[in-house]
């Protein structure tokens, strides 16, 4: 089965507006894609705004983010949320972080 990928033809800094892409599956094995842009969806999504599997952004949104702004399953960033939520301000399940919410905290600061 053929993966999938949009790339828009409008650049933003070098990389394209909106990247999206889905890996293939072969021989029995999934092979993951890699979605780069302003704004990325994809198995692994690397840009401003990234949603994905795994999430790298300033937004990030993904069973496992790492953003300014993170929410997923495992979300680390300055403002996170999550079942597990690093950052100065967290909210989860287990949340670490200056100020943070959740059923386990781990507070760092006043």
């Amino acid at each position: 089965m053929p993966g999938f990928e949009y790339r828009s033809s409008e650049n933003w800094r070098g990389m394209p507006l909106v990247h999206v892409a889905f890996g293939h599956r072969e021989g029995g094995r999934y092979h993951a894609a890699r979605a780069c842009g302003a704004i990325a969806v994809g198995d692994t999504a690397v840009g401003v705004v990234a949603v994905g599997i795994v999430a790298v952004g300033v937004i990030a949104v993904a069973p496992v983010a790492l953003g300014l702004v993170a929410v997923g399953v495992v979300a680390l960033g300055p403002v996170s949320a999550g079942i597990v939520a690093v950052g100065l301000v967290a909210a989860g399940v287990v949340a670490v972080g200056v100020r943070a919410v959740g059923a386990v905290r781990l507070g760092l600061g006043g």
